[in-house]
């Protein structure tokens, strides 16, 4: 077996064979295979795709490059989620402890943020404490203990993953939906969970902004996680506006624990709610997640998770010590609110990060009075940056330049939950 032959297979159009795949991915984690050869490889996928039955061969081969988390001993059934990312997504903060609640087991190993997508694992290290790094023992004991863990995925789990990912990222070959779905699945698939309902986000926020795309990719997703024996289900949820009222470390937290608390933005709670019961029907628990947060149990959760990872519930977050304030330019109806400007926004205040090795600033973000389909006053506060460098809010606020739109004509949210995708042999597909 050839590397040189492997690329030639597939940049011609070919299907590459079963022992073709599993070569190629073995050798690569091995660093038998160079990375110029396997960038060339994922640039012949980007282009000429692949099929079901490959795709599912070269996920499993991914998968197989590490370990498997073995949660069979749990006496609770797992299920997780998975969001393909967004700005303001702070839904896992609240998800896990709010189905943990409900009597699911929630095995959340999550990820950082990179460039205007925040990630959960920095929106937790903002609470003094806390761990993001746990052993396999420690992640099987927390969930035994407490129902949930949101942790950083460890470097067994699919290894091959994390040799393909950083070089897609250079080599303009992120794009690919097979690439996409098979590196999101072999982590998922590896981390052990029984059942798994995937958050594909759709609009300007979004990476996926084609809703036929975000579809396709959804679809390819299922697909796999069926194939490997998790039962998994899909929705598609809009992303043109950023999600509830927040967006950046520190700031999402204090608004998950809001939620958590019985309170918070509508639509953050829509979509934690429809998230939850999702994942409570996939594993057959009857449980009302919206009661679990209005009498305060997943609030308990939350609190008994976070100190099982060495966080402290009870320490203040920490505050940004500059703000900045864009105050509404005339009254009438908040029309628009772009994600992705706010997402940028966050971002040069340094809420994320351009690459992987990149710090992140548990305080910068930007809050928002208002979101579509609500009053604002001339002169009013609209939104606010919050930072440390004061030296970023030029930058922050050359993002937020035409971000929103304010009209008299009332306007509409627009639906949050934009379609479902279950498997085929499944109730159907709307």
């Amino acid at each position: 077996m050839s590397a040189v032959e492997v690329i030639r297979t597939k940049r011609d159009g070919a299907r590459l064979s079963d022992e073709q795949i599993r070569w190629f991915v073995d050798a690569y984690t091995r660093g038998e295979v160079a990375h110029e050869q396997a960038a060339a490889l994922c640039m012949a996928i980007f282009l000429r795709g692949m099929e079901p039955a490959e795709l599912a061969t070269w996920t499993d081969a991914m998968l197989r490059s590490g370990e498997r988390l073995d949660l069979s001993d749990l006496r609770r059934p797992s299920v997780d989620k998975h969001s393909t990312g967004g700005v303001g997504d702070k839904v896992s903060l609240v998800l896990v402890p709010l189905v943990a609640a409900c009597g699911a087991a929630v095995p959340q190993l999550s990820g950082r943020g990179l460039g205007h997508t925040g990630g959960t694992l920095d929106k937790l290290e903002a609470i003094p404490g806390w761990r993001a790094v746990l052993s396999n023992d420690e992640i099987r004991r927390v969930l035994r203990d407490e129902g949930g863990v949101i942790c950083a995925a460890g470097e067994g789990l699919a290894p091959a993953d994390r040799k393909l990912y950083a070089l897609r990222d250079i080599t303009a070959t992120v794009e690919s939906i097979p690439l996409i779905a098979s590196s999101i699945m072999s982590k998922k698939i590896a981390e052990g969970t029984g059942a798994l309902v995937l958050d594909v986000k759709v609009g300007r926020g979004a990476f996926m902004a084609d809703l036929a795309d975000a579809r396709s990719l959804a679809e390819t997703m299922v697909g796999l996680g069926e194939a490997h024996g998790v039962r998994t289900r899909a929705l598609l949820t809009g992303m043109d506006t950023p999600m509830g009222r927040t967006a950046g470390n520190a700031l999402e937290v204090a608004e998950a624990v809001e939620v958590l608390q019985g309170g918070g933005p509508p639509d953050l709670v829509e979509l934690t709610v429809a998230l939850a019961r999702e994942m409570l029907d996939l594993v057959g628990i009857e449980a009302d997640p919206a009661a679990a947060l209005a009498d305060g149990t997943a609030h308990q959760r939350w609190r008994a998770i976070i100190s099982a990872q060495g966080g402290d519930p009870d320490a203040p977050l920490p505050l940004a010590a500059e703000r900045h304030t864009v105050v509404a330019p005339r009254s009438g109806v908040l029309q628009r609110l772009d994600a992705l400007d706010v997402g940028v926004a966050a971002w040069r205040l340094g809420a994320g990060r351009a690459r992987k090795e990149d710090p992140v600033s548990a305080t910068a973000g930007v809050t928002w009075r208002a979101t579509v389909g609500e009053p604002v006053v001339a002169g009013a506060p609209l939104l606010e940056l919050h930072g440390d460098d004061p030296a970023r809010f030029e930058g922050a606020l050359a993002a937020l330049e035409g971000a929103f739109d304010i009209g008299a004509a009332p306007v509409g949210a627009a639906p949050l939950v934009l379609g479902r995708v279950v498997p085929e042999h499944g109730a159907g597909r709307r």
